[in-house]
């Protein structure tokens, strides 16, 4: 019975060796180029434009305003109770201007994380579809160290998100 595991294990040992000298086939994703490039992405970041456009077209008027003002009172044409109003003015609309931009920065960033927590599921998809058709046992995204460029299959990704979102622009069911 001593002899039986020891010969056994190395059996299994060999078995298990052979197993994993078949050829493993791995391939990389380099999440920040779909996220640049997706068309899903490139139209989500559209779309925000469209939501945003106006509030940040306001502050940049608002902006203007404060600069115009700026230029008054320098201009020392004023009494002192007006330069000290207008001063006041200044310091006030700045205050809200830079309110204003803050959260339009804080909602942005916040929609824009909602866009890509959105796609994040049909992109995971277009992964597992290529990983299927294309016979690969292991799909590694980034961030990592290192990996080969031959194992690169980030442009098969983006190629099947465009497929995708051909097909959703036909089929008119783009969100």
């Amino acid at each position: 019975m001593k002899r039986f595991f020891p010969t056994l294990s190395m059996f299994l040992m060999l078995f298990a060796a052979q197993a994993m000298a078949q050829q493993l086939r791995v391939g990389y994703v380099d999440m920040k180029q779909v996220l640049d490039n997706a068309p899903q992405v490139l139209a989500g970041r559209e779309k925000l434009d469209l939501e945003f456009r106006p509030r940040n077209a306001t502050i940049e008027f608002q902006e203007q305003q404060v600069l115009a003002m700026e230029n008054r009172l320098t201009q020392g044409d004023m009494t002192e109770d007006a330069r000290i109003r207008l001063d006041r003015d200044i310091r006030e609309m700045r205050r809200n201007v830079n309110r204003q931009k803050e959260d339009l920065r804080d909602e942005l960033s916040f929609r824009r994380t909602e866009e890509v927590q959105r796609l994040e599921g049909q992109i995971n998809q277009a992964v597992k579809v290529i990983a299927r058709d294309h016979g690969y046992d292991l799909i590694l995204s980034s961030p990592v160290v290192y990996a080969d460029p031959t194992l690169d299959i980030t442009h098969l990704i983006l190629d099947q998100l465009r497929l995708e979102y051909e097909a959703d622009e036909r089929d008119g069911s783009l969100r």
